[in-house]
């Protein structure tokens, strides 16, 4: 079987595009040499599918059978990201294509980049497709919600080797340019098939790539050459720009800089893109503004739970220059009647996330307003997803879900499963430990149906977690869609 599943990888290779016809025997030795094989034997494979995660599968049982790898998804991991780096062109035959593509359109270019990281198993597809995905509709549009399934958990041999692994500080974090080829370990993922695109942003190195858990189409990160911390400021602005200028189909946002309110890697400087379109982005403006010297800027308060100013021009250069003026601005408001506080005791709350795209000729910036404050009554966070649902999100609402898609934790899958059970059935929601949290939730929305059935009860409660998420978009808004939250909202836009 051995001799089968490795000409089934090597022709699953030449398929793709991956691997040349003329390095077949090259790459047969290569991956040989990983089972410490000295013998091979040409085998039929004729008419036999080339299911990439079965073959890995039977690759991977083979080497746990002979003792090369541990029997967990950590290690497998780690030895099957050797096999698919047997396939792979090297980074700078990567980079060649992608430019010769890009001559052709930016469209180009990204569609043979995103279609060879998942050619190579970088971004697993196998995995990704387990993701919960649907769609809510809500007062502020259609809101997308998905459950991460897609990356594995760690088991308690992987957990043990990475307590007992000899501390490491390269590479420095998970989106350093050192993760290009790097062979992994129990504390860091493989990264051999990761390949990175050079570009230039703000006349300085940035790095290209997708991310391997993709929760949109074409989901990528774009991030700094040198290991320095996210920093929202005009150079921010200006490297957005950069990079929607060289992929207009692609939009382009930052986290928040700050903790809680950032939900991110704050310690590298990073943006996140793609070719989606997101409920924000789709929302209209609900309060048009003229701000005084940016009168040829096209401005207005988004209808969106979250805080957003949305400005648009044909030039992005007054985009970059009224973005800068309404962060000054917003780092040193306080409007203690709206309970916004530019500090306490010298500890910075207010920043911005912001996200850029083009639409035509136009180039829009939508400046998200966001304030990290905690109270005793809200100790995670007053712009937070509050206690009450905490059941369904508990983390911090990031760039992606400020955009309107929810990324829930996987733990929600099996206990969805197991609640839709119990309400056919009419249990006792409150008896089982795994569930009982969800308890005041469905007491909550039940008496809005005539009948709970088993046909119904997972669209029910795939509705009701869209309702949920759709409040916690507006604790995180730092002015509720109320007369009061815009009068508020409209005080800070008179300060511009």
């Amino acid at each position: 079987m051995l001799y089968k599943n490795i000409k089934k990888l090597v022709e699953y290779g030449i398929r793709t595009g991956l691997t040349p016809e003329c390095e077949r025997i090259y790459t047969t030795n290569l991956l040989l040499e990983l089972f410490k094989e000295d013998d091979y034997e040409d085998v039929s494979i004729e008419g036999e599918e080339l299911d990439l995660e079965q073959i890995l599968k039977e690759l991977l049982d083979e080497a746990v059978e002979r003792g090369l790898v541990e029997d967990s998804v950590v290690f497998r991991d780690l030895f099957d990201t050797k096999l698919m780096n047997c396939l792979l062109p090297r980074p700078a035959q990567v980079q060649k294509t992608f430019w010769e593509e890009y001559e052709k359109s930016p469209e180009a270019a990204t569609a043979f980049f995103y279609k060879f990281s998942q050619d190579s198993d970088y971004i697993r597809r196998y995995r990704v497709k387990k993701d919960m995905k649907w769609k809510v509709d809500s007062p502020y549009g259609e809101i997308d919600i998905t459950i991460n399934l897609s990356k594995p958990e760690k088991d308690p041999k992987a957990i043990a080797a990475a307590g007992a692994a000899k501390a490491s500080s390269y590479p420095k974090c998970q989106l350093c340019m050192e993760n290009e080829g790097y062979a992994g370990r129990a504390n860091h993922p493989a990264r051999e098939t990761h390949r990175i695109i050079p570009i230039t942003i703000n006349d300085s190195k940035w790095g290209f790539q997708y991310s391997p858990y993709v929760y949109y189409n074409e989901h990528c990160i774009v991030f700094n050459g040198q290991h320095v911390p996210m920093k929202i400021d005009r150079n921010a602005f200006i490297k957005l720009f950069d990079f929607v200028k060289q992929f207009p189909h692609y939009f382009l946002g930052s986290n928040a800089d700050l903790p809680i309110v950032g939900g991110s890697i704050l310690s590298h400087d990073h943006f996140q893109g793609g070719n989606y379109t997101f409920a924000m982005a789709k929302a209209p403006i609900e309060i048009p503004v003229t701000i005084p010297g940016y009168e040829d800027v096209e401005a207005g308060i988004v209808k969106w739970p979250l805080s957003v100013l949305r400005i648009r021009h044909a030039d992005e250069k007054r985009l970059i220059d009224l973005a800068d003026h309404v962060l000054q601005a917003w780092r040193g408001y306080t409007d203690e009647e709206a309970f916004i506080f530019a500090e306490t005791e010298g500890t910075p709350h207010n920043t911005i996330t912001p996200i850029a795209r083009k639409k035509g000729d136009m180039y829009e910036l939508d400046l998200t307003l966001r304030n990290n404050i905690t109270t005793e009554e809200h100790p995670l966070g007053v712009y937070h997803p509050h206690a009450q649902y905490h059941n369904i999100k508990k983390e911090n609402i990031g760039l992606i879900e400020v955009m309107g898609l929810a990324v829930l934790p996987s733990r929600l899958k099996e206990e969805l499963e197991i609640l839709a059970d119990y309400m056919v059935e009419g249990g006792d929601i409150r008896s089982n430990e795994k569930i009982a949290k969800h308890a005041d939730w469905v007491d909550s929305f039940l008496p809005k149906y005539d009948s709970i059935t088993r046909d119904n009860v997972m669209d029910i409660l795939k509705e009701e977690t869209g309702i949920v998420f759709t409040h916690v978009l507006e604790d995180a808004g730092v002015y509720k869609c109320t007369e009061d939250g815009r009068k508020a909202f409209m005080r800070f836009v008179e300060t511009l």
